[in-house]
């Protein structure tokens, strides 16, 4: 009897700290829910709250258990034990077990799969789950990188996976919400799990994602209340913001960055004197006033947020802009007046405007820009398939440089979708005052491998050094800038903390007052 009561207690005391719906005013509708496939923050936001990793990243970038409890590691470094928490189930009542996180990580691993996380675990040998609360990760060899990772491998359950084929259209996780609606390009609801294992958590009923394409729309409706939180405020909607009256804004500098994505299978973009001439065409500081509102600065491979790691701009002579330069390059390998298209989306007006304000500055150049800005969908598929010769977006960036570097430029990395290879980085020619390095390919991957294995921080500072010099001006990707990041909320909305990564995992701990 004593016991019911306890439990009968917890539930009671639970429902009274959940109040309500979070209504939040998003830009578009995720692009699928499978954890191991998607690559778009408009998921990543949704199934953030479904699914969990092993540990976490917390608003000061540092990580925090999650799924396990505890680990230990070998003293070779090459074995890691972690010690699943008790009580944890799926949301289809199954109890977590350490064979779940053993087909999670088989599952991205495998070649069908096609998943973008792949390469952040290519170093581990085995995973063994050596009883149903213990998980052992063995590595071929020391791999730096290997903790900071594991946020980003979401646990699933085999018997979801094999009875829809995968989770693109259903979710089943151990996360504080579950998925409990979703109307296209209207809305997505997630309801509170009631037997979530982090107790007095989540602080609401149910989370409501309202898809509203516009800004203006989604300004207006936080002025009225309508919404309570908008979770990325682009720079211009957040100058109208600002001061508001009811409204919080906060901000902190994003690990995301706007980019210049460059096809190095299409000539002559595989001359990398020609993609030095995109970087010496593009006005970083224009872009930081025009586009961002002054809300960013400008930046290289790695957000200036990582400060033990991102090198400063001006050690990067094709930063410089330089119109007549830019020209000159082309001039000298016959690319005068060369035709780019400029693949974009317009779901995000940082995005857009960044793709006009680029082809303006490439053309006057030299070279012969234009626009295509696709619904989301078919950008993200003509993504995939490095079907472009030029984009523009945002991508997010990672705690540690290996998380973006390596799956992003070594060959073969899973989201290298520039095509960066061997056979390409042998291509780069001659030397010039705009050439910030000359690797050969064998370096450039001895680099990344290096960086992956080496675990003497000073000696790890000196091999990222190294890569964003040569990635800076020579690699196919032109960075851009760095923006503020920006969340705007209610002032009923408390609890809530920002993450420069843009994880949302502060949504388990909001209340509405």
């Amino acid at each position: 009897m004593r016991r019911f009561i306890a439990i009968a207690m917890l539930c009671f005391s639970f429902a009274l700290a959940q109040s309500g719906t979070l209504e939040i005013a998003v830009d578009q509708s995720p692009v699928g829910l499978d954890p191991h496939l998607v690559t778009a923050f408009s998921s990543f936001q949704v199934i953030g709250q479904i699914y969990e990793g092993l540990l976490e990243v917390n608003a000061d970038l540092q990580l925090e258990p999650a799924l396990a409890e505890s680990f230990t590691v070998s003293s070779s470094g090459l074995s890691y034990t972690f010690d699943l928490r008790d009580g944890v189930a799926f949301h289809n009542g199954r109890a977590l077990t350490s064979d779940d996180v053993v087909y999670s990580f088989e599952r991205v691993m495998a070649e069908e799969t096609g998943s973008p996380q792949a390469s952040r675990f290519s170093q581990v040998a085995t995973v063994v789950a050596t009883d149903p609360d213990t998980v052992v990760f063995t590595l071929s060899e020391a791999f730096a990188p290997f903790l900071s990772n594991l946020p980003n491998l979401s646990i699933v359950p085999q018997e979801v996976v094999e009875a829809n084929g995968d989770l693109q259209q259903v979710a089943v996780g151990t996360g504080p919400f579950m998925l409990a609606e979703v109307v296209p390009d209207t809305f997505t609801l997630l309801e509170a799990n009631p037997n979530y294992y982090r107790e007095g958590e989540p602080g609401v009923a149910a989370l409501r994602y309202n898809v509203v394409p516009e800004a203006s729309t989604r300004s207006a409706g936080l002025r009225t209340g309508s919404y309570h939180l908008m979770p990325v405020v682009d720079p211009a909607t957040a100058e109208t913001l600002r001061g508001a009256s009811g409204i919080t804004m906060l901000e902190t500098q994003d690990l995301a960055y706007s980019l210049v994505g460059i096809n190095t299978t299409r000539a002559p973009l595989t001359n990398s004197d020609v993609r030095r001439a995109i970087n010496l065409a593009i006005d970083r500081e224009e872009i930081v006033e025009a586009v961002y509102f002054g809300n960013a600065v400008p930046g290289g491979p790695l957000s200036p947020g990582l400060s033990d790691w991102a090198l400063d701009i001006s050690e990067y002579p094709c930063y410089q802009h330089a119109a007549a330069a830019a020209k000159a390059l082309l001039a000298g390998v016959g690319a005068e007046g060369l035709e780019l298209e400029i693949l974009a989306f317009g779901t995000l007006q940082v995005v857009s405007d960044l793709a006009q304000v680029v082809q303006a500055q490439l053309n006057d150049a030299g070279f012969n820009a234009t626009v295509n800005i696709e619904e989301f969908g078919t950008f993200v598929q003509r993504w995939r398939n490095s079907d472009f010769d030029v984009f523009v977006s945002l991508n997010g960036g990672n705690i540690d440089p290996d998380g973006y570097l390596n799956r992003t430029f070594h060959t073969g990395g899973s989201t290298n979708v520039f095509l960066y290879s061997d056979a390409q980085v042998d291509a780069l020619l001659n030397a010039g005052p705009t050439n910030c390095s000359l690797y050969s390919a064998a370096r450039l991957h001895a680099l990344l491998d290096a960086g992956r294995t080496n675990t003497d921080f000073a000696a790890r500072q000196d091999i990222y050094r190294q890569l964003q010099h040569l990635l800076a001006c020579d690699g196919p990707i032109a960075h851009v800038a760095y923006g503020t990041l920006f969340t705007a909320h209610r002032d009923e909305v408390e609890g809530f903390q920002q993450i420069p990564t843009r994880g949302l995992r502060y949504l388990r701990n909001l209340t509405l007052r």
